[in-house]
């Protein structure tokens, strides 16, 4: 059996991960200068929803560069997504962003890149690349991408974008998965137009997170957002491309869920209702443009 075969056999096959899966040890290494030739953009790669969804999901990120690339047709080319083309990639590790256990000098996986118009795909040989994967069990040289795409170019952007989102995820005060909306309660104040919304969320840890909105006369409405039982002043609203404003954006619902109403009277509810969506509006959406990576074969 030839290497590339054992490799496909191996189980290089391109495999996504929940991107609701737990956080594993992290090896942070020192970002590296950039080399000779490098591209030195501000601001490159994919939008922060984006590249968290990959960084999330992948237990092993790493600075690599491709030796080689081999086009893979045939049965082993299926499931390739229409102007795409799979290849088996050995790459040479340069910086070993997340993983825990090191990883080997060289690895081996398989990725889908997308072609031109006329179905050419790229020069991928020397090119420097961010791999976001997970390792392949019983194969320490071999790695599956956390999406069939999950290997970007190289910039000293990305590299920074996807350190901070690592830092920030494994940190102890990191904020929880939102997995849906509690109850919410509005109490109306003494002067007309004052009161108060609270919005309580659900979390994968069931951790407390709380959405709380104030309203005053002749003020516009204020909104924050606590990560504790209690909402003092120093709750604020999160800013923007950050962890917590990607909790908050890519996963709360549309509305306000009737449910989380339904001990209110009609008025305090679509107060509620209103306040609700002022919130998603200062968030503003997610912006997420690739396909969120989901567990496949």
């Amino acid at each position: 059996m030839n290497p590339l075969s054992h490799a496909i056999r191996a189980g290089a096959l391109t495999l996504s991960i929940p991107l609701f899966a737990a956080a594993l040890p992290a090896q942070m290494a020192t970002a590296p200068s950039a080399r000779p030739g490098d591209s030195m953009l501000a601001q490159t790669g994919p939008g922060y929803a984006d590249l968290a969804d990959l960084v999330l999901s992948a237990p092993v990120i790493a600075d690599a560069t491709i030796r080689s690339a081999t086009a893979i047709k045939g049965a082993e080319a299926a499931g390739v997504a229409p102007g795409h083309q799979r290849f088996y990639i050995e790459a040479d590790i340069g910086t070993l962003i997340r993983g825990a256990g090191g990883l080997p000098a060289r690895v081996g996986y398989l990725f889908d890149a997308a072609t031109d118009a006329r179905g050419r795909a790229p020069k991928l040989k020397k090119m420097r690349v961010l791999i976001y994967a997970r390792r392949v069990p019983n194969a320490a040289d071999q790695l599956q991408l956390v999406a069939p795409d999950a290997q970007l170019p190289w910039t000293p952007d990305t590299e920074q974008r996807s350190r901070t989102i690592v830092r920030d995820a494994l940190s102890t005060d990191a904020p929880p998965v939102i997995t849906g909306v509690g109850n919410a309660f509005y109490v109306p104040g003494s002067l007309p137009g004052e009161g108060e919304t609270q919005i309580f969320l659900t979390t994968a840890n069931n951790r407390p997170v709380s959405l709380s909105v104030l309203r005053r006369p002749g003020e516009e409405r204020r909104y924050a957002v606590a990560l504790s039982e209690i909402v003092d002043e120093s709750a604020a609203p999160p800013a923007r491309d950050t962890l917590l404003w990607y909790r908050l954006a890519c996963a709360l619902p549309e509305s306000l869920p009737d449910r989380s109403t339904a001990s209110l009277g009609p008025e305090n509810a679509q107060a509620a209702r209103e306040d609700y969506r002022f919130i998603l509006q200062k968030l503003g959406p997610c912006g997420r443009e690739r396909q969120m990576p989901t567990v496949s074969d």
